[in-house]
């Protein structure tokens, strides 16, 4: 007993077949996912495929139908483990006419706090406190997100949930919300965070959780993610099956991927001016080729259309 407590200590989060089902519809289906504390976890779906069901429930917004969830190794209907926790999902439900401070106030109140130099604090971190004076409406788009975020830290949380943080910033907002998000990172929080930019979500990152229509399809750390988005060499051909078999009777160790009848991905190629050569005396045309290096977009759109990836890395360990 005292060792499943332990090793569940490890995580931030953990669910067990969590599910949610609205009348027939499914929309998370036995979910098993693993935050590690202190990590950044990058949660990934395309639209509808259930991510803002799977934080509601974690957030408490949401009764999941089946399954269970843990905080801290705690359940989440434990009021120390819940205490735990800031979400920002989908808006912040900001009052325009009311101040940073007084909207700050407004929602310390609301969830138990007596000592209002928390607020000062939260809106310092989210650099904030030059516009406590402001009224919300005068807010741009990134310093509304940051005040989301700030309303989020209020109680001091361990772990924070956000649900599109950087939608519809600009650069300089979307830098802004980066920055801080490393800053409360480095300084022991962990993060869940969905976001639909992914390159911007690469950069922040130290884990990730893909799921496709309620499910989730992969679990990965950034260290495995960049095993697996190794660089290839891809080539265009007007014949793939032949062009294939002319290149394995000369290379027979390198990992080939045929992604569609003219396309071909070739793992573990070092230099390919000889593959160019040979393709084109055995009368193939070659309409492109290069190397290219697998980035978090491409892994994601991979997975969605249900490949596995890094093959030749895995046959080659």
């Amino acid at each position: 007993m005292n060792q499943n407590h332990e090793r569940s200590a490890a995580y931030a989060v953990e669910t067990m077949a969590l599910t949610k089902m609205y009348q027939n519809k499914t929309a998370v289906n036995r979910l098993d996912m693993r935050v590690r504390e202190g990590s950044i976890y990058g949660f990934i779906g395309r639209n509808g495929a259930g991510k803002s069901t799977t934080l509601k429930m974690l957030c408490g917004l949401a009764s999941p139908t089946s399954g269970d969830i843990r905080l801290f190794g705690r359940p989440d209907n434990d009021a120390f483990a819940a205490r735990r926790i800031g979400c920002l999902i989908e808006s912040a439900g900001l009052y325009p006419h009311m101040t940073a401070r007084q909207n700050a106030v407004m929602r310390a109140k609301c969830i138990g706090l007596t000592d209002y130099s928390s607020v000062d604090k939260v809106l310092e971190d989210t650099g904030l406190a030059a516009a406590g004076s402001k009224k919300v409406k005068r807010f741009s788009m990134g310093m509304k997100q940051r005040l989301g975020i700030a309303l989020a830290l209020l109680g001091n949380p361990d772990l924070l949930i956000l649900d599109e943080p950087i939608n519809g910033l600009d650069p300089e907002g979307v830098r802004e919300i980066r920055q801080l998000i490393l800053r409360l990172n480095q300084e022991g929080k962990t993060f869940i965070i969905s976001s639909h930019i992914l390159g911007e979500l690469s950069k922040i990152s130290t884990h990730y959780g893909i799921i496709k229509d309620g499910s989730l399809v992969d679990q990965i750390s950034g260290e495995e993610l960049a095993q697996n988005c190794k660089d290839y060499f891809r080539i265009e051909v007007d014949d793939a099956k032949r062009a294939l078999a002319l290149i394995l009777e000369r290379a027979p160790k390198l990992f080939p991927e045929v992604t569609d009848a003219r396309t071909i991905r070739l793992y573990g190629l070092q230099e390919g001016a000889w593959l160019n050569q040979l393709l084109i005396e055995n009368h193939v045309q070659v309409y492109s080729s290069g190397f290219h290096h697998m980035d978090l977009e491409e892994y994601f759109l991979a997975r969605m259309d249900g490949q596995t990836m890094g093959k030749g890395e895995e046959k080659n360990a």
